[in-house]
């Protein structure tokens, strides 16, 4: 009698990453498809949510949350101002500060783009069986503190 032997998956976390790298890759892209299909970049989606999440960020710490140059920034803010979905903000405390924030076309636009993507991601997992939704779920805290988020 042949006795298999299967080794735990926290001894191989490199055939995990092989495994999961793509699988996370397409997701990304796929995810990206619907937030281009309204119009705008994932860029420029990530830069919207990262304003909504700290409104008044200036420019600078916009540019160092993402890790571009604050001039490679200006033309993405610049556009999105242009749109109407980005404000600069000139601080009453300061007036040499200008902070950013979303405008009230900019806050319907994310909530149409948070919808979209749940939507898309929706219709995938309702088709997979129950114990692959179970799985998924449970990994989920784990994803966060691969991130470096809590759980």
């Amino acid at each position: 009698m042949i006795r298999q032997v299967t080794l735990s998956v926290a001894h191989k976390p490199e055939l995990v990453a092989d495994e999961l790298r793509p699988v996370l890759l397409r997701l990304a892209r796929e995810l990206r498809k619907e937030t281009e299909q309204l119009g705008v970049t994932a860029r420029q989606a990530t830069l919207l949510w990262l304003v909504k999440r700290s409104p008044g960020l200036s420019l600078a710490e916009l540019a160092a949350e993402e890790g571009i140059s604050p001039p490679a920034l200006s033309g993405y803010v610049d556009r999105l101002e242009r749109a109407g979905l980005l404000e600069r903000v000139r601080s009453t405390q300061d007036r040499r500060r200008v902070g950013l924030r979303l405008t009230d076309e900019g806050t319907k636009l994310m909530r149409r783009i948070r919808a979209r993507r749940t939507t898309w991601l929706a219709e995938r997992l309702r088709g997979l069986e129950p114990a692959d939704l179970e799985a998924i779920e449970a990994a989920g805290p784990a994803l966060r503190r691969l991130l470096g988020e809590e759980s």
